[in-house]
């Protein structure tokens, strides 16, 4: 068996943000790592019963990998895990798998990202330890926001476009994913509907704090977040949304089924 060749880059900060079957024993793992942003790396025989790597290669925890390599897929040559996160479980866990699909479709391979890895795994850890859907959602919403800044997408939330007026809690605006906020009504007494775009300053200001005062709020900051990110992914769906509403009527029918 060919020894695998030296790492060119050692005990790199890393998270696994997806995994798949590779010829009989292999993985292709895709991952998030500080310093050198999204790399694909073989994993060579570590489906194997007895390899090292076999219960190391999880999404979510904090590992430090080292690679070979020139070509796209570089050969992974080890791996340790760091610890120091708890395991995500329940809506957290779908929450984390949301934050991966992000990752996976909107960087490109080989783009450091070292601030955006930080605010992975602080999202990561936020999404452990907060286990009411309110926070959750909080947390997802900034880490949107800081994944379309990391990208060069970052959204102005806190003044007009092309202005310096600040943005008013209490008034209407229309949100132009290329340019930013624009108002159209200088008051509003009720949330507006859900025509594209349309958007109360009072959730452009929560999405600046990350502060979300009520659920009509936090559901329109949901919205307009699906419309911006959908914009970026270009039509491109994401399975974990599929995967959240399959879940929510599955349960829905049980419910039915005990009334």
């Amino acid at each position: 068996m060919a020894r695998p060749p030296p790492p060119a880059h050692r005990d790199e900060p890393a998270f696994v943000l997806h995994a798949y079957a590779y010829r009989e024993t292999s993985l292709i793992v895709e991952s998030f790592t500080r310093s050198h942003g999204r790399v694909a790396m073989v994993a060579r025989g570590a489906r194997r019963p007895r390899s090292e790597l076999r219960g190391l290669l999880q999404a979510f925890q904090p590992l430090a990998l080292s690679w070979a390599g020139a070509a796209e897929l570089k050969t992974l040559v080890h791996a340790e895990w760091r610890g120091g996160l708890p395991l995500l479980g329940g809506a957290a866990l779908l929450c984390g798998f949301y934050a991966n699909e992000l990752v996976l479709k909107l960087l490109v391979r080989e783009d450091a990202h070292a601030s955006l890895f930080d605010d992975y795994a602080q999202a990561l850890s936020a999404l452990a330890a907060d286990a009411t859907p309110a926070g959750q959602a909080a947390v997802l919403r900034r880490f949107e926001v800081q994944l379309l800044a990391a990208i060069g997408y970052a959204m102005n939330l806190t003044h007009e476009a092309g202005s310096d007026a600040p943005i008013v809690a209490a008034h209407l605006y229309h949100y132009a994913p290329d340019a930013g906020a624009r108002m159209i009504a200088s008051h509003v007494a009720e949330a507006p509907d859900t025509a594209p775009w349309l958007v109360r300053g009072a959730t452009l200001v929560a999405l600046a704090t990350g502060h979300y005062p009520d659920a009509d709020i936090a559901s329109e900051a949901k919205r307009l977040m699906r419309q911006v990110l959908d914009h970026r992914l270009e039509a491109r769906g994401m399975a974990s949304r599929r995967i959240v509403r399959d879940l929510i009527a599955l349960d829905e029918r049980k419910q039915e089924g005990q009334a």
